[in-house]
């Protein structure tokens, strides 16, 4: 269901909290949330802007089904064919997002929030970006923000990533669409890495209707019913951005990258503005929770998979477990091949049987203490291309982050019959007979 919908059902189930008394954008905020431990959460009386907040919306995975009207054991299957199968969204002549117009930009009137004490400035962590690559069409996906002044930031783009090949393409110069205050489904899709040229919001449309309307400014299209629109145009001016954290939830380090000029506002006539907690579990499963259908797809072409869970422990990004149901000798070293495909940033695989609960650390413990021999079932792979969230990689400025990535085949030998690798069951019994 739409922001503004699903917003009215947690607060007429009573899980939305609503904080009346006047909090401050100037790391108040973000503590109460923290503190909350990221329930979704309604400030009224917002210190530096007349605009209320709201946080905490994908914070669970029940949360995330709840929004889109499905239970959470159908989340896997419900994101894989979304990602298998987008269908274009509709464009249409008007939208709520565009009810106000705003060319005199200024962007302080905004709740933007500055959350540790180690940020390098004010920030926008919720946004999610759409540009248009001159060969490919449109991408959507998520920069941080860092507030320059009332109507610049300096964004955070990762090298090789859409909108970087993408500005190469533009001689550095590239008009950008920045939307605040988002469907799930929205988020959801603008955080799945698609192949190219595949609609991130042809994703959206399919896990719930998404409909787009175009830019007042720019010939680029937004959702029709998010919150706040920011039309503008990524420079070749670079500037300093940072520190800030990321989804290790470690600081980030300062590098120069682009400033985003902003030439219009729009927004709904009560806008409402959505913000995350970097490096927390909204941020997490934004980033991870859309590479679980990614990583499912893949490892289905070369065996059968049963379940994918992208760690917590992992950072929500460097880590996944597969479950496969072995038919044959090789489906563990094919399934952890597939994996790496399906998440390009992942950095350590585990593979285990269909006997095992992923989400259970424990039982994941247990395959690998007991199924696992490394010289036989460790996959190693050196140098590879990984992830800039990893502070142990080769991090070295100017080009892509390298890594060793390593698998663990941690299911039952092929020609073992199961005894010996399976735990014995005690007899179940009905307590009331005996208390």
């Amino acid at each position: 269901m739409g922001f503004r919908s699903f917003l009215k059902q947690l607060d007429e189930n009573g899980e939305l909290i609503r904080i009346k008394k006047e909090v401050s954008t100037e790391y108040e905020m973000a503590g109460i949330i923290d503190t909350l431990g990221e329930k979704p959460v309604f400030f009224e009386n917002v210190k530096q802007s007349s605009f209320p907040v709201v946080a905490g919306l994908v914070s669970s995975k029940d949360l995330i089904a709840e929004a889109l009207n499905i239970k959470k054991e159908q989340l896997l299957h419900k994101l894989s064919n979304a990602i298998e199968n987008p269908f274009g969204p509709n464009i249409v002549e008007k939208g709520e997002c565009q009810e106000i117009v705003e060319k005199d930009v200024d962007l302080s009137k905004l709740p933007i929030m500055r959350y540790t004490i180690k940020d390098g400035g004010k920030y926008v962590a919720s946004a999610i970006c759409m540009i248009k690559d001159p060969e490919l069409g449109r991408n959507t996906c998520f920069h941080r923000l860092m507030l320059l002044d009332k109507n610049r930031f300096v964004a955070r783009i990762v090298e090789e990533r859409g909108t970087d090949t993408a500005l190469k393409k533009s001689s550095g110069e590239l008009d950008i669409a920045i939307c605040i205050g988002n469907s799930t489904a929205v988020l959801l899709a603008a955080s799945t890495s698609l192949p190219q040229g595949v609609d991130e919001m042809g994703m959206a449309n399919v896990l719930e209707k998404t409909e787009l309307v175009k830019c007042k400014t720019i010939d680029i299209e937004v959702p029709k019913d998010c919150e706040i629109v920011l039309e503008g145009r990524i420079t070749k001016e670079r500037t300093s951005e940072g520190p800030f954290l990321d989804l290790t939830g470690i600081v980030d380090k300062v590098r120069q990258q682009p400033v985003i000029e902003i030439n219009c506002m729009t927004h709904r006539e009560d806008p409402i503005y959505q913000t995350i907690l970097a490096g927390r579990n909204e941020h997490k499963f934004l980033m991870g929770m859309p590479r679980e259908p990614t990583i499912f797809n893949e490892v289905n072409k070369t065996c059968e998979c049963k379940d994918v869970y992208i760690t917590p422990g992992g950072c929500s990004w460097l880590h996944a477990v597969v479950q496969i149901k072995k038919r044959n000798p090789d489906d563990g070293k094919k399934a952890i091949e597939a994996a790496f495909i399906g998440h390009r940033s992942l950095k350590h695989c585990i593979v285990v049987d269909d006997d095992i609960n992923i989400y259970d650390s424990n039982d994941i413990e247990w395959a690998i203490a007991t199924r696992f021999q490394a010289d036989k079932d460790a996959v190693i792979l050196p140098k590879q291309r990984g992830s800039s969230l990893d502070p142990s990689g080769d991090l070295a400025e100017g080009r892509k982050a390298t890594t060793c990535k390593v698998g663990l085949d941690a299911t039952v030998p092929f020609k073992e019959t199961g005894k010996g690798f399976r735990k014995e069951k005690y007899r179940r019994v009905d307590l009331n007979k005996f208390l």
